[in-house]
């Protein structure tokens, strides 16, 4: 009895703790519920979670700084409280090997991906135009982590692309779990590239320009307040976790002259020319280094990279130390230019071979070496023009970022937050716009979306093409095509398909291939009144040659309806047979449909 008493005891306390945990689990799914629901329902409650990204980001950034930063003290042997970059010299044989065992590792990550058969990981312009902002967290992680490893090794690349691609996984994250709508989604891998960026420089501004230029695609009503938010609250994060990693204070200048304003248009152009030709190169090298086995390339470009650093420190990492180095000193021009030539190739190396990082900040070194070799030859006799270097070395400085990273808004507002000078911003905003009509016309792709490019994507920008993608021949098609044998005799098809009974009929071989199409208004027509008992319907077959495949989106679609000047077509498969049609009055409206959507979005509607 005593035994039984005790079972009894046990099953009731099990009994009652299993119903507090159940009526826990559903208070808590009543409160994700709500929440959801309320961030769904009203586009102020995007803004708490923004704040989130802001904080988690700013985080994310200072630890990953701090990691870099103890690596090249361990490693290279420099104080806590200097750059790599800015180091007199360093050591010949750990300039070799650092960069050398830092891409073993990652050679034999790549490796090890390829055979488990894994994809590249999306990056957030990617994810922005195609995949209505899905990012994978784990793939983030990776990235992030392996630019660190590329940074810390001392490979010419920056954190910066490490920091966009943790902040928008962390967003993406959030706004999944949140179940965001599509645009919503987007609105927050951009909150989390711009706390990124703002977290880095220091920049709210430039952070939120970047978002909206490079990361959303558009300037919206609607991603405005979250997007400022988030960049506002990494920017206060860094500053309480230790500061921003790439912070850039410059001295006062000033360009008042209508000629020095186009003097710096013209180097702006100038500068476009060699963004375009670093961008071309990429390509090139990448071609140099398929000779060795994926995973000893980034070993050879780590030997490379380490070789030109004996020559100068200035081409390893990023380049922060040595920037706030060579601004505030004199420099014959030889050394401007073999910087500058040295600096090129070590990122051109380092990417190619495999190594992770961004150009962002390796674009702004270069161009601001670059405006002070400028200033330099212009003060030669030959030209006889004094320009101030260090508006010249801000103006190439930016515009080399608006060539290789686009976006001339950001550019112009990094500068702002750096002078404080309107004045100056003003000229360098004109010069970064003249430098992206010319990239755009001349060569038409940002460093980002020219990589894509050359995975196979067509995207140009961060805009959403990733609907009109979706929006496939086979979404839009009906499924239950009229099908005639060729052979029939219009008054048999006649009979067999009454008029009004559809709109058109799908011809059709012995076989069952496809052959052409015939509207029912051409086959009741009195025309073929005399004849129809003999006459083949094949003869008024139209748009033989001409079909629709499932996979077409719609813009292809539209395009193949216009050129053949038809109003109905066939949807055929690969092996030519019919498995639907699509009626272009259908397709013009879901098209038209789909624009509405994506212009209310952008206007906030």
């Amino acid at each position: 009895m005593i035994v039984m008493m005790k079972r009894l005891s046990r099953m009731a306390v099990s009994a009652r703790l299993s119903a507090e945990g159940v009526i826990s689990n559903k208070t808590v799914r009543r409160i994700g519920a709500a929440i959801r629901s309320a961030v769904r329902s009203n586009e102020f409650f995007l803004i708490p979670v923004a704040l989130a990204i802001g904080i988690l980001s700013g985080a994310a950034v200072t630890a990953m700084s701090a990691v870099a930063q103890l690596a090249h003290v361990v490693i290279y042997g420099i104080a806590i409280d200097i750059r790599l970059s800015a180091s007199d010299v360093v050591h010949p044989v750990v300039a070799i090997l650092a960069p050398a065992a830092g891409g073993l590792i990652l050679g034999l990550m790549e490796w090890w991906r390829r055979r488990l058969k894994l994809s590249n990981a999306t990056d957030p312009i990617e994810a922005n135009a195609l995949r209505g902002g899905r990012l994978s967290l784990r793939d983030s992680v990776v990235v992030s982590g392996q630019t660190v490893i590329s940074n810390g090794a001392g490979a010419s690349v920056g954190l910066e692309a490490g920091y966009t691609q943790i902040g928008a996984g962390l967003a993406s994250l959030l706004g999944r779990m949140l179940n965001l709508r599509r645009n919503d989604l987007r609105i927050m891998v951009g909150c989390g590239a711009a706390a990124a960026i703002s977290a880095a420089f220091d920049a709210p501004l430039t952070g939120a320009f970047y978002a909206c230029e490079l990361i959303v695609g558009v300037y919206s009503l609607s991603s405005a307040a979250p997007i400022l938010t988030a960049s506002i609250t990494a920017a206060l994060t860094a500053r309480q976790l230790g500061g921003a990693p790439y912070s850039l204070t410059i001295p006062h200048v000033s360009a008042s002259s209508v000629r020095q304003y186009l003097v710096l248009i013209a180097l702006g152009l100038v500068t476009a020319v060699i963004g375009i030709a670093i961008m071309r190169a990429v390509p090139w090298f990448e071609r140099l280094f398929r000779v060795f086995p994926v995973w000893i390339r980034p070993v050879a470009g780590g030997v490379c990279v380490g070789a030109m650093a004996i020559v100068t420190p200035q081409v390893l990492a990023a380049g922060h130390g040595a920037m706030l180095l060579d601004f505030s000193r004199e420099m014959a021009g030889s050394l401007i230019l073999t910087i500058v030539i040295l600096k090129i190739m070590a990122c051109l190396i380092s990417l190619s071979s495999g190594f992770r990082g961004g150009l962002f900040f390796a674009s702004l070194f270069v161009g601001s070496l670059i405006g002070k070799l400028f200033s330099v030859v212009m003060s030669y006799p030959l030209f006889g023009l004094i320009v101030d270097p260090t508006a010249s070395a801000l103006t190439a400085m930016a515009c080399l970022g608006v060539a290789i990273v686009g976006g001339p808004l950001t550019m112009s507002f990094l500068v702002l937050e750096m002078t404080g000078s309107l004045e100056v911003t003003a000229v360098i905003l004109a010069a970064c716009i003249a430098t992206s009509v010319f990239v755009r016309a001349v060569f038409g792709h940002s460093f980002s979306t020219w990589r894509l490019h050359l995975r196979g994507e067509t995207i140009r920008s961060a805009n959403d093409v990733g609907w009109l993608r979706n929006l496939t021949v086979q979404r839009l098609m009906r499924f239950d095509p009229v099908l005639v044998r060729s052979n029939m005799t219009i008054q048999a098809c006649r009979r067999e398909h009454p008029l009004g009974s559809c709109q058109a009929a799908f011809l059709v071989t012995a076989d069952n291939k496809y052959c052409g199409v015939v509207l029912l208004a051409d086959l009741f027509s009195s025309d073929f009144d005399i004849a129809a008992d003999t006459e083949p319907v094949s003869r008024l077959a139209k748009y033989r040659d001409t079909s629709l495949s499932p996979e077409m989106n719609i813009k292809i679609a539209m395009t193949v309806f216009d050129r053949a000047e038809a109003e109905i077509l066939a949807v055929t498969g690969a092996d030519d047979v019919v498995t639907g049609y699509l009626n272009e009055s259908f397709a013009r409206r879901r098209y038209a449909e789909e624009l509405d959507q994506v212009a209310a979005s952008v206007l906030g509607l």
